[in-house]
């Protein structure tokens, strides 16, 4: 090799995008490690991250909970969770390596003694460990105690890095919901920005890192094909919609009291309204993205009377998947006389030239017909149809539709002639289905969100004006529905798709909702 020649790894695939988004030297400690979320999602994106090389050599894992465990006990925790819920298949190489930095540290939100120990168990695996002074603390607790971790946390000296050095860092990561209302969000952003700034704080969304969401952006701006069409003069109107097929058994400490509409629209639905309507920003910047995500949102306001607007059910007993299945009054924790809303639809505006007059119906059910994820666009309808009445009497209006999940990929609908002797057109739909398209399979949205963290890249993480803005629009609703308790909460029967208020609310205006 010349001496003016550069040297190249010939093993290296200059498209290969992995190597540059490695985290560097760090850690990331868990509170209410012994929760769910923690043991099924995010253990196993940790060692995920871990497998597919992302993770550096040193990481380092500390769980922090009230149990009376050793190290080797939650050793044991994360080994059977990884081994049940990990994504890749499970190496013992990778798991030694991983291992070697896992710590827990024993305590109560309220016990100052176990911040010191952890603390110290932090002080600890930056020399061991080499992690550098770099932490992550994801709160995986009830919203609740957010102010009582955030306040240990700058008390014990864990929410500075220990030099002067300003390339090292503290973050921390914040679990929905964001409040239960405008005035108690901008309350937890204030006590949550007092200790960590903003650019330290990661509110984690997780539908935003799913591979799926993120397609809207890439289907609407690297492509011709849509932007044109993508406005008022084109689409009729917008349909947002996540349903799923469980109940409510086992949470009703976490849901009653919040209802379908505080944990899902507030956060997962507007979001996915903001990617949809949002103009094209000027760079794909953490700083460029979310501007003109926040310019969507402060447009975007409830369309009114609410009582025809909007609407509101809780699930009875029924069948479901050929089960008896118990409504949400028989579900254990709920009081008998519950008016927590388990459905809930609203109809939004966005006010800009781009979408004016398009409304935007948003609605997430429970124990709903099957569980699914979708953004519809639905076109206008052709201005002049050349065939008899007959011809297009099966004719429904183009679609594009947008699966986040389960079954991943995008549909469009439109009309196309049946084979034969005669003009009849229907609707007909072509797809594309990330399974197999790709020969990769996508990765789990933890597994994005938890590297993104840890390499301080907030793109996919709502600003705290986001999540007012959010409580913004659906305040007005719900301060509503509690006043003047319309429309009624309506009981719909499981393994239906809500009541019959929310088809009402679409009919008015001549529109029907999707059949997903």
């Amino acid at each position: 090799m010349t001496s003016g020649t550069k040297w190249r790894n010939p093993l290296r695939d200059p498209r290969d995008k992995r190597l540059p988004r490695i985290a560097g030297p760090c850690g990331l400690v868990i509170f209410g490690v012994t929760g769910d979320l923690s043991r099924k999602k995010l253990m196993p994106a940790i060692y995920d991250l871990a497998n597919r090389g992302l993770l550096p050599p040193g990481f380092a894992l500390i769980g922090f909970a009230r149990r009376d465990w050793a190290d080797q006990d939650f050793m044991q925790v994360v080994h059977e969770a990884v081994k049940e819920h990990a994504r890749t298949p499970f190496r013992e190489a990778v798991w030694e390596q991983l291992a070697q930095g896992i710590r827990f540290v024993q305590g109560t939100f309220d016990d100052d003694q176990a911040f010191d120990n952890l603390a110290a168990t932090v002080a600890d695996l930056d020399r061991e460990r080499g992690t550098g002074g770099n932490h992550a603390f994801y709160l995986s607790v009830p919203p609740s105690a957010f102010p009582l971790v955030i306040n240990q946390l700058k008390r014990a000296g864990l929410a500075k890095p220990p030099g002067d050095n300003p390339a090292q860092w503290r973050r921390v990561v914040i679990e929905k919901p964001f409040g239960h209302d405008l005035t108690s969000a901008k309350q937890l952003n204030k006590t949550v920005n007092d200790v960590f700034p903003e650019e330290s704080v990661f509110r984690i969304d997780h539908y935003l890192g799913k591979e799926t969401v993120q397609n809207i952006l890439a289907l609407r701006f690297a492509n011709q094909l849509y932007e044109p069409i993508w406005n008022a003069n084109y689409v009729d109107h917008v349909q947002i919609t996540m349903a799923e097929d469980i109940g409510l058994g086992g949470r009703a400490g976490y849901y009653d009291g919040i209802g379908a509409t505080r944990d899902v629209i507030q956060n997962h639905l507007l979001q996915l309204l903001a990617l949809t309507a949002m103009e094209e920003p000027v760079s794909f910047a953490p700083a460029d993205l979310r501007a003109e995500k926040v310019k969507v949102l402060s447009a975007t306001k409830p369309i009114q009377p609410y009582g025809e607007t909007s609407a509101r059910g809780q699930y009875t007993g029924g069948w479901q998947g050929g089960q008896k299945v118990p409504g949400l009054l028989e579900e254990g924790g709920f009081s008998p006389e519950s008016k927590t809303e388990t459905f809930g639809a609203i109809t939004v505006g966005v006010n800009t030239r781009r979408w004016a007059g398009v409304p935007f119906y948003l609605r997430t059910g429970k124990r709903l017909g099957r569980r699914v994820t979708e953004v519809a666009v639905v076109f206008k309808r052709a201005p002049h149809l050349p065939f008899d009445d007959t011809a297009t009497e099966e004719l429904g209006q183009n679609a594009l539709v947008v699966r986040v999940q389960p079954d991943e990929g995008v549909t469009i609908r439109f009309g196309s002639k049946v084979p034969g002797n005669t003009m009849e057109v229907r609707d007909v739909t072509m797809d594309f289905g990330y399974g197999h398209a790709f020969t990769e399979s996508s990765p789990e949205a933890y597994e994005r969100l938890l590297l993104d963290v840890l390499l301080g890249e907030p793109s996919l993480f709502p600003k705290n004006d986001e999540v007012e803005l959010s409580w913004e629009i659906l305040d007005p609703i719900l301060e509503h529905w509690a006043k003047k308790d319309e429309p009624a909460l309506e009981p719909y029967k499981a393994g239906t798709w809500g009541p019959p208020s929310a088809d009402e609310m679409v009919a008015r205006t001549g529109r029907n909702w999707r059949r997903p």
